[in-house]
C-alpha cells in the first residue's frame, strides 16, 4: 500500500472528528455502482477491501487512510464523431439541407446518452493519507486534477473543508535550481538522483534527462545558460526517494530498504489486515519526517491561508 506519489494539503480550521462521526460521514457517501447514465462516479471505499469487512477508515496514532473509488465509462470521442457523423450525413441526404451546429451538439448529446451504457467500466482505487496532528492531507494520485477530485468528494462528505496546496515560503523551482548549481548549498542530508527536468524562460521548451550524472558540466552548462530545474530526483539519507515537482508534488516515491525490512519483520501472524496498518503508520510516519523536513530546506511552509472562501 506504500504511495507513489504524494500531492500535499495543509487544511485551515480542520474539524475535530472523531473515528466514529468521520467513519458514518464516509459510509453516507460510499461506493456504488456506476449508473447507466453516469460517465463517472467517486465514492469511498474500504482500503483493505474485502479483507476489513468494509471498513472505511482506519487510523493509527492519529493518521487516518482513507480510500475512494473512482468508476469512469470509457467512451472515446472518435467514436461519438463517427456515429454523429453518419447521423448527420444521413440528415442532410434525407432532408436535402445543411444541419446546423447547434442541431449537431444536440446530436452529440444524445448519442452520448445512449452509448454510454454499453461503455466499459474503468475503476481505480485512490489512497488519502490524512495527518491530523500536523494537519496535512496528502493524496497518491498521479495528477493534481484527480487529487482536487478526492478533496471536493471530502469537502461534499464532511460539508466544509479549507484545504490549500502546501506551499513553501522558497519556491521549489528556485531552491532545486540552486542545489543542482552549488553543491555547497545542498542540506547535508540530501542526495541528488539522476533525473531532472529543466524549463526554460524562453520558448526553448523543456529538457528532460534520465540517469544523467546531476554534477556534469552539461548540466551545469545548461544552468548557466538561464535554464531552472522544475523536476529534480533527490534522496533524504536513503529513507525516502523521489522526484520533486515544481508545484511541490512528489512523485516517483520509493521509500529506504531499512523502512521496508521493518514492516516485513513486523510481527502481524500473517494478518493481511494487520499487514496493510503497520505498513501504513511506517510509512504515514516517515512522510510526515521527511515532508516536514523538506519544507524546512525550502524556507519554511508559506502559511498564509485562503482570502476567501472558495474552498470551503
Amino acid at each position: 500500500m506504500w504511495f507513489k506519489h504524494l500531492h500535499l494539503y495543509r487544511l485551515h480550521g480542520a474539524p475535530e472528528l472523531d473515528s466514529t462521526t468521520l467513519s458514518d460521514a464516509l459510509q453516507a457517501h460510499a461506493a456504488k455502482p456506476l449508473g447507466n447514465a453516469d460517465a463517472r462516479r467517486l465514492g469511498w471505499t474500504a482500503p483493505a477491501g474485502r479483507l476489513s469487512g468494509g471498513q472505511l477508515l482506519h487510523e493509527i496514532q492519529g493518521q487516518r487512510l482513507l480510500s475512494v473509488l473512482r468508476q469512469e465509462r470509457l467512451l472515446p470521442a472518435s467514436v461519438v464523431k463517427e456515429e454523429v457523423d453518419e447521423q448527420v450525413a444521413d440528415i442532410e441526404a434525407r432532408e436535402g439541407r445543411k444541419v446546423t451546429r447547434k442541431e449537431k451538439t444536440a446530436l452529440k448529446e444524445q448519442v452520448t446518452e445512449a452509448l454510454l451504457p454499453r461503455a466499459f467500466v474503468r475503476s481505480q482505487k485512490v489512497d488519502l493519507w490524512w495527518d491530523t496532528r500536523r494537519h496535512l492531507i496528502g493524496i497518491n494520485a498521479s495528477s493534481r486534477t484527480r487529487a482536487e477530485d478526492l478533496l471536493d468528494l471530502l469537502r461534499e462528505t464532511l460539508g466544509s473543508l479549507k484545504a490549500t496546496p502546501l506551499s513553501s515560503q522558497t519556491l521549489p523551482i528556485r531552491a532545486m535550481t540552486t542545489w543542482l548549481g552549488d553543491p555547497a548549498s545542498r542540506p547535508a542530508d540530501l542526495q541528488l538522483g539522476d533525473q531532472v527536468e529543466l524549463k526554460a524562460k524562453g520558448d526553448d521548451g523543456v529538457l528532460r534527462a534520465r540517469q544523467v550524472d546531476l554534477d556534469s558540466d552539461e548540466i551545469q552548462q545548461l544552468l548557466e545558460s538561464g535554464r531552472q530545474a522544475s523536476k529534480l530526483a533527490m534522496s533524504l539519507e536513503g529513507r525516502l526517494s523521489f522526484v520533486l515537482h515544481d508545484d511541490l508534488a512528489l512523485k516517483s516515491l520509493r521509500f529506504g530498504d531499512a523502512l521496508i525490512e521493518e514492516a516485513d519483520h513486523a510481527d502481524d501472524g500473517d494478518d493481511a489486515l494487520a499487514r496493510l496498518e503497520t505498513d501504513f503508520i511506517l510509512m504515514a510516519q516517515a512522510l510526515s519526517d521527511d515532508v516536514a523536513r523538506l519544507i524546512e530546506w525550502l524556507g519554511g511552509e508559506n502559511k498564509q491561508e485562503p482570502a476567501t472562501p472558495a474552498d470551503a
